[in-house]
């Protein structure tokens, strides 16, 4: 790359890893005003209503084709819906700074799903990783560092590996799939499909979606920030990157953004700094962080999905 591109390449890749930490700061502003479902059904609804104009100005806006429809269904199901609101009701039971690191564990169990499901061998380096990350995980679950009569925390920190879960899912399946049209074409009709199956859960779940007059103007920017510049540039602006950088390369500097994540919950949320958490959360990084090393692919799949 030319030194200009270089520095375009760079501002967008800071670019994300704020945008992305940031998001989980203001959706826990969200949802203390705005329910779960229908906090990420408003969020994924208004990223849709700025890629469909964005791709068809720029003449990238396509139908799915019919070979890209099961790995449409999978990412705007598992990832868009399922991860989405299991990540978002759990983040309004949890400090968003615990909930951070929790979401961030799905590399974890993408190498050994990959291992089961698509008999990808799974290295020496890639154990070892998934130890050091399980280990940090266990950190986070034992006594000194959670409340097991709490029954709220217990099923807030449940619900938020669930969607760790739901979203390796995803990124295992975009591994097997033999793409047709970018991520990039297909994003604006996965948000289409996922604002409408959580408008529906959200209809039958939480009920009649929350009044305007009731939300305030922090909870009313924090889901357009949301939607806007955490999922739809965040997205556009990682595509850029994952196209310009190595694919470990990008992996790891994504690992950026929980830490960042940490540090805005305690500057904006005041949410103080849990030693313990720090040190699970080190260690979930490192572990990632030996697994991507020899497992770089796993960027395409998280720079295809953007964390919320």
């Amino acid at each position: 790359m030319s030194s200009g591109s270089a520095r375009v390449t760079v501002g967008l890749f800071a670019f994300v890893v704020v945008a992305w930490s940031l998001n989980w700061v203001v959706m826990k502003v969200a949802v203390q005003e705005v329910s779960p479902l229908w906090a990420v059904a408003i969020r994924t609804a208004l990223a849709a209503l700025v890629l469909f104009p964005a791709l068809r100005l720029t003449g990238q806006l396509r139908r799915p084709p019919r070979a890209d429809l099961p790995v449409w269904l999978t990412i705007a199901l598992f990832h868009m819906t399922a991860f989405a609101a299991f990540m978002t009701a759990g983040l309004a039971l949890v400090p968003a700074g615990r909930a951070i690191v929790l979401g961030y564990t799905t590399p974890l169990w993408v190498a050994p799903a990959a291992f089961l499901f698509l008999g990808e061998r799974l290295s020496t380096r890639q154990a070892l990783g998934l130890a050091v990350g399980l280990a940090g995980l266990l950190l986070l679950f034992g006594p000194a560092s959670l409340d097991w009569g709490n029954r709220q925390a217990l099923l807030g920190q449940g619900l938020l590996l669930v969607a760790a879960l739901c979203w390796s899912v995803s990124i295992v399946y975009t591994r097997a799939h033999r793409w047709v049209a970018t991520p990039l074409q297909l994003m604006p009709w996965q948000c289409l499909l996922a604002a409408l199956v959580l408008t529906a859960l959200a209809l039958l779940v939480e009920g009649a979606p929350p009044s305007p007059a009731r939300v305030s103007a922090p909870a009313v920017l924090a889901l357009g920030y949301n939607g806007v510049i955490g999922t739809a540039l965040g997205f556009w602006a990682m595509t850029v990157v994952g196209r310009r950088v190595p694919a470990a390369t990008a992996s790891l500097g994504v690992l950026a953004t929980p830490v960042l994540g940490i540090g805005l919950s305690t500057v904006i949320l005041g949410e103080g700094l849990d030693p313990i958490l720090l040190l699970a959360a080190a260690l979930i990084l490192a572990g990632i962080a030996l697994g991507t090393i020899s497992f770089g692919t796993i960027a395409q799949g998280r720079a295809s999905r953007p964390p919320r």
